[in-house]
């Protein structure tokens, strides 16, 4: 089963931005601490700091891989053309965010994907994605 991570703006810096919020371990850590755990799984990831190039790579991905796990940052709750691509493929995607957005300010309470996405994992820091893999690789495509 192959799963596509992709992370948005400013998740390169994990491990070095803001500690206290979201942690000290990279993304590549991480990413090989996943690659690890769920060896049976095709597990490939993307970065960018670019909205336009988080499209591209749903349009590209989202009708040949069998899930998404999307960490949006902050075009979460600003991109309306970023919810449009999660519903324009047949793709299931999780939302995942490291923080509880709940509780922090006002304006990262809404989330232009959540409507779009099979479901949401909010605050559990890395251990989200985790979550959403597995949840992934349990239920099949519908």
């Amino acid at each position: 089963m192959k799963i596509l991570i992709i992370n948005g703006p400013n998740l390169n810096l994990l491990g070095k931005r803001e500690p206290e919020v979201y942690g000290h371990q990279s993304f590549d850590e991480y990413f090989g601490v996943l690659k690890n755990d769920f060896p049976g799984a095709d597990l490939a990831y993307f970065q960018s700091n670019h909205e336009g190039a988080i499209i591209d790579k749903l349009h590209e991905s989202g009708f040949s891989v069998d899930g998404i796990v999307l960490n949006a940052g902050a075009l979460t709750h600003t991109s309306i053309a970023l919810g449009d691509a999660v519903g324009a493929i047949p793709s299931p995607v999780v939302e995942v965010h490291i923080s509880n957005v709940y509780r922090r300010e006002a304006f990262r309470h809404h989330s232009f994907l959540s409507a779009k996405c099979v479901g949401s994992i909010i605050g559990l820091g890395l251990e989200g994605y985790r979550l959403a893999v597995q949840y992934l690789l349990n239920h099949e495509r519908t």
